[in-house]
């Protein structure tokens, strides 16, 4: 696992944006985690968000691609310091986007969008905090290819949580890929948290111990990819 990676993991605990315990999704599915990326709120902790999603997206579909787009609302921020991230390492001066809720019906920048406006030919990045279903992607996706003749490259999420989608049999980042036919990915996947964080000390404690993983594994047991 790169090292970047490893980074992240404990970064997102230091952050409490990854917790273990006992919680209630949305779904109504019980799972043993949870992850929040609105749980980053300072500078600093934003600044390094930018730069680990900077690096995901780097490695895995390069620098020929436009626009960074966030759908709102936890989208938005993590377009814009990811933009900030892209052109520090990379110099590469990358757009942001984000779509309203509601449209804007005045002013020099009223319609459906924030940031820069999609153009005919831009190639966009996807960019989430976490994909459990891939619902979202069913709102998102046809605002984007309303807007412009643009070219979706791929999704970046931070966490896989390695759930089944809507379909109930292939993961919610497999069905993406089948269903709009682009690259779905993330920064790092459960898997990669569990082998991270399993029966090793951090920071005083053991988040994943024997009990912890046993819930773990029996979450994966009832909602995880077969």
């Amino acid at each position: 696992m790169e090292a970047y990676k490893q980074e992240f993991i404990e970064f997102m605990v230091d952050c409490q944006a990854l917790k273990f315990g006992d919680f209630t999704l949305k779904s109504g599915r019980k799972s043993p985690f949870f992850m929040n990326a609105g749980a980053y709120v300072t500078g600093s902790q934003l600044m390094k968000l930018g730069e680990y999603y900077a690096k995901a997206i780097h490695d895995r579909y390069g620098d020929d691609f436009d626009v960074l787009f966030g759908p709102a609302y936890k989208g938005i921020p993590i377009s814009v310091v990811t933009a900030v991230a892209y052109s520090r390492l990379y110099g590469r001066e990358i757009r942001y986007c984000s779509d309203r809720k509601e449209e804007k019906d005045h002013g020099a920048d009223k319609g459906a969008f924030l940031g820069s406006k999609l153009k005919d030919g831009d190639r966009v990045v996807m960019i989430e905090d976490v994909t459990t279903s891939g619902k979202s992607m069913e709102e998102t996706v046809p605002k984007v290819k309303g807007a412009a003749e643009v070219t979706i490259i791929g999704l970046m999420v931070s966490l896989n949580r390695m759930e089944v989608g809507l379909g109930g049999e292939k993961s919610a980042l497999d069905e993406i890929r089948e269903k709009y036919g682009f690259e779905a990915n993330a920064i790092v996947t459960m898997d990669d948290v569990v082998e991270h964080l399993y029966n090793k000390e951090y920071k005083g404690q053991v988040l994943i111990d024997d009990e912890r993983k046993k819930a773990i594994d029996a979450y994966y047991e009832a909602y995880g990819v077969k």
